[in-house]
């Protein structure tokens, strides 16, 4: 049995009144869409496309190794572990050097070191370091590193503020 036809009010022509209307509608339809299924699409990306979870213990490492090298005076070392833009800013490794002598003896040789947990977001981390310096003067070391394009972090800056003298008891 064949259907009835439609009622003449929902069959449109496209000289009627109201036709663009319908395109607009249909198009914002369309484009609405498009945006609900992208969000669901991109909620399930794989985890690849996401940056890696980073160990603590490897961002400590990194400032473990420089302060190392500087404990032994190893310029080499210690540049190695600066990031390109720091590694441009100083030139070479014997002016990095000279400048932690200078301006930074504290890094040297601490009396104590104590590593506070490190934060990041995958791509950019902050290792809070604590020295004390033979002096006894307490010192907070705020290392910030970058994952470089190789996966490896390269510390990109250290903030050295003094936290006031120790009392011993």
């Amino acid at each position: 049995m064949p259907h009835p036809p439609f009622p003449q009010p929902f069959i449109r022509s496209p000289h009627q009144r109201g036709h663009r209307r319908s395109k607009a509608a249909t198009a914002w339809s369309l484009l609405f869409t498009a945006v609900l299924l992208g969000g669901v699409f991109a909620s399930d990306l794989p985890q690849a496309a996401a940056p890696k979870s980073v160990s603590p213990q490897v961002v400590q490492e990194v400032v473990q190794q420089q302060l190392k090298a500087l404990a032994v005076e190893d310029a080499a070392s210690a540049f190695a572990l600066a990031d390109p833009g720091m590694r441009t800013q100083f030139g070479n490794a014997e002016a990095f050097l000279d400048t932690v002598r200078e301006k930074y003896p504290m890094l040297l040789r601490p009396a104590s070191v104590l590593y506070l947990k490190p934060e990041t977001d995958g791509t950019i981390a902050m290792q809070k370091v604590r020295v004390t310096d033979d002096n006894g003067a307490a010192w907070s070391l705020t290392y910030l590193l970058n994952r470089q394009q190789d996966n490896q972090w390269r510390i990109s800056g250290c903030v050295v503020t003094a936290e006031g003298q120790r009392i011993l008891a």
